[in-house]
């Protein structure tokens, strides 16, 4: 595998809804080791943009590939396994079950044991279900979560529950990062711990991609951002360049006052 080849290519991707068009025509490439932002309106298409690359829908016209694979999305499972794992807009963790098992259940994506060996219970698979509490145990520290790993999700906070997403999708042992709407709902200390978190995730070769509203988050962590607007790539570069683009600034992020550049602040 050619490492300067892209991590993630999509060429020429269009998808409709009935007579809505929600994509047309996007193309967009994400280097290896990078952490790449899409922003747009609301309604712009990209969560529908989103889906298409982790797998959840199956786009009406282009190419997708991934680790320099060519895929038919739509099949998530295979994504997955290839190596990219996503978080939700909406948290979606097992509220009664506790934060270990939250992060287990993501790390069976890796599993061997399969049916057999989880009905004989011979020593590969308990070897391998310790090493999945171990993997978990670790991952719930990476992500800063320092409330007992017992406790159940429900009873976690709200900013230690985006940070059990994350453990979870990381315990998938993934390529690809993709995180939908991370920081929403989170305030300005969680938001700052959890660029922190970002960051640390890319520099261990992690490849990160992120939906996001605040834009001084996107500004201030992503190398690239791109931006929709009416399921249409209206601008892509680097985020000086972005917030400084006259089609970003007129359909999304507005002039600050007598700068005509968009505020990260």
């Amino acid at each position: 595998m050619n490492n300067t080849s892209p991590l993630l290519q999509l060429s020429s991707i269009s998808k409709q809804f009935g007579g809505l068009s929600a994509l047309s025509d996007v193309s967009l490439h994400i280097q290896r080791g990078e952490i790449y932002g899409l922003i747009g309106p609301n309604g712009a298409g990209k969560t529908t943009l989103f889906n298409v690359l982790t797998g959840l829908y199956q786009p009406g016209a282009g190419e997708f590939w991934f680790n320099g694979t060519h895929y038919q999305t739509g099949k998530p499972h295979v994504l997955a396994h290839a190596g990219i794992a996503r978080t939700f807009q909406n948290i979606r963790l097992f509220a009664n079950l506790t934060a270990l098992e939250n992060v287990m259940i993501g790390r069976h994506v890796r599993t061997r044991a399969g049916v057999f060996g989880a009905l004989l219970r011979n020593r590969s698979t308990r070897d391998e279900e310790r090493a999945i509490t171990e993997r978990a145990r670790e991952l719930l520290h990476y992500v800063g979560i320092t409330k007992p790993a017992q406790t159940l999700a429900k009873h976690l906070s709200y900013g230690e529950q985006r940070r059990l997403e994350i453990a979870r999708a990381l315990a998938t042992d993934p390529l690809l990062l993709a995180l939908d709407e991370p920081a929403a709902g989170m305030n300005a200390t969680e938001t700052a711990s959890l660029k922190t978190l970002l960051q640390t995730i890319r520099d261990h070769g992690i490849t990160v991609l992120l939906i996001e509203h605040d834009v001084k988050l996107i500004m201030g962590l992503c190398d690239r951002v791109a931006v929709l607007d009416y399921g249409k790539k209206i601008a892509e570069g680097v985020p000086e360049q972005v917030r400084k683009d006259p089609a970003v600034i007129a359909a999304y992020l507005g002039e600050g006052p007598g700068e005509g550049v968009v505020s990260d602040a």
